[in-house]
């Protein structure tokens, strides 16, 4: 996601190359980095933040202690801590950092082409400045909608931010029934992404909702009449509605592992204050 960010604002010519530093720990990734974006990639994260307007913390949720502990001592008031780690609530990457000034954030895998969706939060401590930083930043990753109740971020990572992989599987499984059928899986392939990208513009620019689309389709007794039979049949909704919980409660999950580790260190944990809820 971290490499998106970089393409994305490059692409919308955001900021020059030579402003954007990257840590990684392994050289040949820091060698493939400059050479494709031409940024600046070091193999310190403490090197990487020094002097930074605007920190990316772009990990998985297990090494977020460890880069703290690099990081946390060259942060400074006025630095913006833009996190888009799955789960990390913003109490807990205060109380590893330190540093109250964050914005916790959620994209999806779309953003690598500039076509995702982000839902992110601010703490009250961010200025409008580094809200305005952070909107021009996930901007570059496609859409972005800022929410005051940071249990909707959870809630995105739930719907949005795992959406692809639900997408992804009807998908594979309507191309599988076309091959099924008896279509090579070249023309099953094509026949299956060329529809749902398809039927996803029609509904953006149709602003029907989903149900009318649906009854536009489905003709008495007809063909799409059977196949929703089925689908109804085989609990379709109920599935999809057990998947997005599931996705949610392990995000909360993380979360409060996260937080249980922070406290665990004798850092303090910033506790969301009852009026932003």
């Amino acid at each position: 996601m971290a490499e998106a960010m970089i393409a994305g604002l490059l692409r919308g010519e955001l900021i020059d190359p030579e402003r954007l530093i990257a840590s990684h720990p392994r050289p040949e990734r820091r060698e493939q980095l400059t050479a494709a974006y031409g940024v600046r990639a070091v193999a310190s994260n403490a090197e990487a933040v020094e002097g930074a307007d605007v920190v990316l913390l772009a990990v998985k949720p297990q090494m977020l202690d460890r880069v703290a502990r690099d990081i946390a001592p060259r942060l400074r008031r006025g630095q913006l801590v833009l996190s888009v780690i799955a789960g990390a609530t913003t109490a807990a990457i205060c109380g590893l950092l330190g540093h109250d000034q964050i914005v916790r954030s959620m994209p999806n895998t779309p953003a690598r082409l500039g076509r995702g969706m982000t839902v992110w939060y601010a703490t009250p401590e961010t200025t409008e400045e580094q809200r305005a930083q952070a909107r021009a930043l996930l901007r570059a990753l496609g859409r972005e909608l800022e929410v005051d109740d940071e249990k909707m971020v959870a809630m995105a990572t739930a719907v949005s931010g795992t959406g692809p992989t639900y997408v992804f599987l009807v998908m594979e499984a309507l191309i599988d029934a076309a091959v099924h059928l008896g279509f090579p899986r070249h023309v099953a392939h094509d026949l299956v992404i060329e529809t749902l990208e398809g039927s996803t513009v029609f509904a953006k620019q149709s602003g029907l909702h989903p149900a009318e689309l649906r009854n536009m389709v489905t003709s008495p007794g007809g063909t799409s009449a059977a196949a929703l039979h089925a689908l109804e049949s085989g609990r379709l909704r109920t599935v999809l509605s057990e998947a997005v919980w599931a996705a949610y409660g392990r995000t909360v999950e993380l979360g409060d592992e996260l937080e249980a580790a922070t406290a665990s260190t004798g850092r303090p944990v910033r506790r969301q204050d009852p009026r932003e809820t």
